[in-house]
């Protein structure tokens, strides 16, 4: 294969999604993974051929996606409020199993409008802030928000959810444990004030990558939405969430140059891998835009739109023409910068998948 290009290897894949598996098996929690990191219907079927309940998408478009490829149980994690998406996720919901996410009052309006146009009871779940300051309900808006959707006849609240990520009292961590707990402490805050409204909760969906075993453990929720934890990365790896064995993708580059017999330039910039999650930021403190595989003194120091620029080890061996993996900092932005990967199995044989859900940012 040509470089730049992500290479996956299949075994690791199928290990991680079994281990995430496994936990919220055993915990008796339902799995519903999100899909923004893979963006393919193929690993979605891994996923769901492991046991998992459904899946998670961000945007209506990665549900077309995965409708089309026979997937029929979604949940879109993300507010839905100007007609024309409306429009969009009303015909996707004559198709599967679709659940809405709802933060606003205005956006439960809006939904229930377009149901009761068409006869339709909407499932939507409501999303609460627990402290990224992100998406979600705040705390002096969750009744309010609750009961129009709970008071709507063509609107069913399924529950509450949140995204919360590594972060205690609004600063991230690398304490995955006392974020993962302290998540599930709010929900369930929040599920005490909707109950005294006599509002029923009847799921509480959590858990991210970093926080998901930690929420399981507690037996406090009903599902756990993780999706990086199918490739980890870099800044799972730094999280303490995997070890490096257990990242399955990574980024194969040629070095197209060599100064001063350690400043290695390598044909993968900006457009080849994900630059949101910056080196030297607390609390990570990841050290360059990703780890070398095989070379642990060499740094991915910095890039432009064509270009990396790596520091290789005193004693790399490395010349122009050798190929380079980098596992990138976040592998979830980096897989949308690309239209296919390459899973390798076991025999080395490789397959050639296209990113199917690239790019619906709709």
């Amino acid at each position: 294969m040509e470089t730049p290009y992500i290479r996956v290897q299949k075994r690791i894949v199928k290990e991680n999604i079994q281990r995430m598996q496994d936990d919220a098996n055993k915990q008796g929690i339902a799995l519903r993974p999100h899909c923004k990191t893979h963006k393919t219907p193929e690993i979605a079927f891994w996923q769901l051929e492991a046991g998992a309940k459904g899946i998670t998408v961000a945007k209506i478009s990665e549900a077309s996606v995965m409708i089309e490829a026979g997937i029929t149980d979604i949940f879109i994690a993300y507010p839905i409020v100007t007609d024309d998406k409306i429009a969009n996720v009303i015909a996707l919901c004559k198709k599967a199993t679709i659940t809405l996410a709802v933060d606003s009052v205005f956006g439960a309006k809006k939904l229930a409008e377009a149901a009761k146009r068409e006869g339709m009871v909407l499932n939507v779940r409501l999303e609460v802030d627990t402290g990224l300051n992100r998406a979600g309900a705040r705390s002096e808006k969750v009744i309010e928000v609750a009961h129009s959707i709970h008071n709507d006849p063509h609107l069913y609240l399924d529950g509450i959810f949140t995204f919360k990520g590594a972060v205690v009292e609004e600063k991230s961590t690398l304490d995955t444990s006392a974020a993962g707990e302290d998540e599930v402490s709010r929900l369930q805050q929040y599920k005490a004030r909707l109950t005294e409204e006599g509002i029923p909760v009847p799921v509480i969906s959590a858990g991210s990558t970093p926080t998901a075993r930690a929420v399981s453990k507690t037996r406090n929720v009903e599902e756990i939405r993780p999706g990086t934890y199918v490739y980890n990365d870099a800044m799972q790896y730094k999280l303490g969430v995997c070890e490096l064995s257990q990242c399955a993708a990574s980024v194969v580059v040629t070095i197209v140059g060599l100064h001063d017999d350690r400043l290695a330039v390598i044909d993968g910039g900006s457009k080849t891998f994900a630059t949101d999650i910056q080196p030297d930021q607390n609390p990570l403190r990841l050290n360059g835009f990703g780890i070398v595989s095989g070379h642990p003194d060499a740094v991915f120091l910095r890039m432009n739109e064509e270009h990396g620029i790596v520091q290789l080890g005193e004693n790399h061996r490395l010349n122009i023409g050798d190929k380079i993996e980098i596992i990138p900092n976040h592998i979830c932005s980096t897989v949308n910068l690309h239209n296919h990967f390459y899973v390798e199995d076991e025999l080395g044989e490789t397959t050639k998948i296209r990113v199917a859900a690239r790019g619906c940012l709709q």
